[in-house]
């Protein structure tokens, strides 16, 4: 037996166990929510509460419509555009904490060099060759012509409103990143195999142009899907490759950990503006 394929085949099981193991968090946590709005309901239509929350409205009208705006959950612009909100500012911090790790204390530095280490221990032939493929899935190149195709079917199918999210979401996941290579110039990894680039390590581009390229498309998929079967198939193995592109990053030595990490904090970021300027879009066209 070629032991050299070992990894790889534990990568391959772990990614089928994952996703076992996600569908089925995904049924229970239906399960739970259900539960949870039945019982939110019910304590709606207790009569202390119904009091209170008109006292409430009667003492602070113009804070309860406010409130009541952003919680609701029937529309986009309420609960949903809330927690995105939130969600951003989330991203944002962490992405502003590991800045500061990376500029002002060790821990990070010795964190990622302890990760090189724990990784040149399946670096072998066989995994470079794979996640070089993979890793090229990540590159400006590839993901350029991918955004085009689908912009070429958006106009072909009349979906013109989701062009300038995808477009938006791109420009600004490249243009965030470019600012902080050119900020930062963190330097890479001393090169261990034949993957090398010139650019600063600090953050990701193949992590954030993946996690924002692959991810708006999987919105734009999810969005026309009807069941939550479907939905959940696209959305775990989208992000089973932005992780594997991530992944490839570290593994072939171009990039440290933390760098795949920033990568994808700002494709998240730009994802979560991307998907609510479409999702502004589409509530204006209903109007």
């Amino acid at each position: 037996m070629n032991w050299s394929y070992l990894p790889l085949l534990s990568i391959f099981f772990l990614i089928l166990l994952l996703r076992v193991c996600a569908w089925w968090a995904l049924k229970r946590t239906s399960v739970i929510y259900d539960q949870s709005k039945t019982l939110i309901e019910q304590a709606g239509e207790r009569e202390e509460l119904v009091g209170c929350w008109s006292k409430f409205k009667r003492s602070f009208p113009k804070t309860a419509q406010h409130l009541s705006a952003r919680l609701t959950p029937s529309r986009f612009s309420g609960l949903t555009l809330t927690l995105i909100i939130v969600a951003g500012l989330y991203i944002l911090a962490l992405f502003s904490g590991l800045v500061e790790e990376l500029l002002e204390a060790d821990e990070l530095i010795r964190f990622d060099q302890f990760i090189n280490q724990k990784l040149a221990m399946i670096r072998n032939d066989s995994m470079v060759s794979v996640f070089a493929w993979i890793t090229d899935l990540g590159g400006s190149s590839v993901l350029l012509a991918i955004s085009v195709v689908t912009t070429g079917l958006l106009w072909a199918h009349r979906r013109t409103n989701l062009i300038a999210p995808l477009w938006l979401t791109i420009f600004g996941s490249q243009m965030t990143t470019q600012v902080g290579k050119y900020l930062l110039q963190r330097q890479r990894p001393e090169s261990v195999t034949d993957v090398t680039t010139i650019t600063a390590s600090f953050p990701s581009g193949h992590a954030t142009s993946a996690m924002a390229v692959y991810g708006i498309i999987a919105y734009m998929m999810v969005s026309e899907l009807g069941t939550t079967k479907h939905r959940f198939e696209v959305v775990y193995w989208t992000s089973v490759l932005i992780c594997l592109v991530g992944f490839s990053r570290a593994l072939l030595g171009v990039h440290f950990v933390s760098d795949v990490a920033a990568g994808f904090l700002v494709g998240s970021f730009w994802l979560l503006i991307g998907i609510a300027f479409a999702e502004n879009i589409k509530k204006q066209q209903e109007q």
